[in-house]
């Protein structure tokens, strides 16, 4: 199990860290190397992993969304006003409605499990959009 998790997370980093160099997301490396080390590619990750990924992910997201609400700050956000407001909302509706258009059309779903899936995009993009935006901050 640890080398497992030593392997998932050297890998991540140096993979991320070399695309970053290339000016491409780091995120993006560390998600090859998940799928690489992954059961459907190379299988190299424990079991036991594979059984806790569900909690694995779930506290990851609660690490970037709580370092995300530890960067706000209430002065700033009251300057900025209503454009701060519409940021928490309308990025999520508009993937949920974009979803809800373009599932049924593409993959040949409901709208019921089209909105599914635009909602689980929506509650995942801020795992994606909380670390960018908090370099935009630090930068």
């Amino acid at each position: 199990m640890l080398t497992s998790i030593a392997l998932i997370l050297l890998l991540g980093l140096l993979l991320g860290s070399i695309f970053s160099k290339m000016k491409l997301p780091s995120l993006l490396g560390m998600i090859i190397v998940g799928i690489v080390l992954g059961p459907h590619a190379l299988h190299l990750i424990d079991e036991s992993i594979l059984n806790i990924s569900a909690d694995l992910r779930q506290i990851a997201l609660v690490i970037i969304l709580t370092r995300a609400g530890l960067s706000l700050n209430i002065a700033d956000l009251k300057k900025v006003g209503r454009p701060a407001v519409l940021m928490c909302f309308v990025p999520a509706c508009v993937e949920i409605v974009g979803t809800v258009i373009l599932a049924p059309l593409l993959l040949g779903v409901s709208a019921l499990e089209a909105a599914v899936i635009g909602s689980v995009i929506a509650a995942v993009s801020p795992a994606v959009v909380v670390p960018r935006m908090i370099r935009l901050i630090e930068e």
